[in-house]
């Protein structure tokens, strides 16, 4: 639920219309005796104080706050302020005594502003300011200071809810923006770590095979690189394009139809995902205990994991090295991926992600993101490439709650 950015003026404001009304009533009780038509004053605040109560849902909100009931409002302001000469005497309207609404007129012109702006404010305010005159029989030094004081405030708090409006309008679409961006995201990783490691082994086998698997292969070689540029221009935003992309890595899925029986099922020990990966090539080192992580986010660090083998594979090759290794500190869980390659050349990440190879971008640090946690890569010419994963502890717990939503 989304509460608006106005909704407290409108609560504040059905506060004002209640105290103000009691106000009236209360001044008009001490100087009853001075009234020479004190029933028409009485009349007038039965008809106020009955109104007031009455009306309350419709100051809840803007929806509920009508044209017609803002006119009706203001009429009723209007006419105590012109019924205060006949009712009051004229030395007391004279030496600047209240009129009948008093102080209650302002909540009036108020709603004005808070449902139409600055606009409306301006329009209510005036039509207050010469009823005042009317009242008073000329423009006296403490009228017009009060006209002046009503109808700034209610311009500058029309101002103000016209700003607020655009901001959370702003605000909402913003919101809007990054939940269909991390989609499109989630969207591009699921592609590149399915549909285009596929498309890139179909071309590879049939330039091997030959004949009409040729024909085959350079058909999904196209689309290969038709995906990609889908994929890279219209799924990532070029504000993203960053020194960390690999070319196209063939990512293996980790989750099996076992793991999918135990999804969202509770903490998951991470060491049984990454023994996946272990084998004669790749070394797995980890702790002794259990590593716990919520079971969405243990599925991400294996994926990323897996996504930084499989560059390993296809750019070092087949018969590579790797060694994984797990540690568990007290504010957060790194993983370590690290080769015996000849390392990446310097640019070779950034030109990699604009011709549409998402390995690191997306399937490593995209993930990481996602969850909270960070990827980075270390890469020395000779000596081989390095890829840290940290996920810190709060972020886990943080995964753990929304997923568990």
């Amino acid at each position: 639920m989304r509460m608006s950015v106005e909704q407290p003026l409108w609560r504040a404001l059905a506060g004002y219309r209640v105290l103000t009304v009691l106000y009236a009533v209360g001044l008009f009780a001490t100087a009853y005796d001075r009234f020479p038509r004190p029933w028409i004053a009485v009349a007038y605040y039965c008809v106020l104080f009955l109104w007031t109560l009455a009306t309350l849902p419709r100051v809840a909100n803007a929806a509920s706050c009508t044209r017609a009931f803002l006119a009706v409002d203001l009429a009723l302001a209007v006419t105590g302020i012109l019924l205060t000469p006949l009712a009051d005497t004229h030395a007391r309207i004279v030496d600047g005594g209240p009129t009948l609404p008093s102080i209650w007129t302002a909540g009036s012109v108020l709603a004005f502003a808070v449902k139409g702006g600055w606009r409306w404010a301006a329009v209510a305010s005036t039509a207050v300011a010469a009823a005042n005159l009317v009242e008073r029989g000329g423009p006296a030094r403490d009228t017009v200071h009060n006209v002046i004081l009503v109808w700034v405030a209610s311009i500058a708090i029309g101002y103000v809810v016209e700003v607020a409006r655009a901001s959370e309008r702003t605000l909402a679409r913003a919101l809007e923006i990054e939940a269909a961006t991390r989609e499109r995201e989630r969207l591009a990783r699921d592609i590149h770590d399915g549909v285009l490691q596929v498309l890139a082994m179909v071309q590879r086998r049939g330039a091997v095979i030959g004949g009409e698997a040729a024909e085959l292969g350079r058909l999904a070689g196209e689309q290969e690189v038709a995906l990609r540029t889908l994929v890279s221009g219209g799924l990532v935003p070029v504000s993203r394009v960053s020194q960390d992309t690999a070319q196209g890595a063939v990512v293996r899925m980790v989750d099996d139809e076992a793991d999918g029986e135990r999804e969202e099922s509770g903490p998951v020990d991470l060491r049984s995902l990454l023994a996946h990966w272990a084998g004669s090539r790749v070394s797995l080192a980890e702790p002794g205990a259990p590593v716990l992580l919520p079971a969405a986010v243990a599925r991400e660090v294996a994926a990323a994991v897996g996504a930084a083998l499989d560059n390993v594979r296809k750019h070092v090759g087949e018969d590579a090295r790797a060694w994984i290794l797990v540690e568990e500190e007290p504010e957060s869980v790194l993983v370590t991926v690290r080769d015996e390659g000849p390392g990446i050349p310097e640019g070779r990440l950034a030109q990699a992600e604009g011709e549409g190879r998402l390995g690191v971008a997306q399937s490593i640090r995209g993930r990481l993101r996602d969850i909270g946690g960070t990827a980075e890569l270390i890469s020395v010419p000779g000596q081989g490439t390095e890829v840290e994963l940290n996920v810190p502890k709060q972020a886990e717990r943080a995964r753990g709650k929304a997923e568990s939503r």
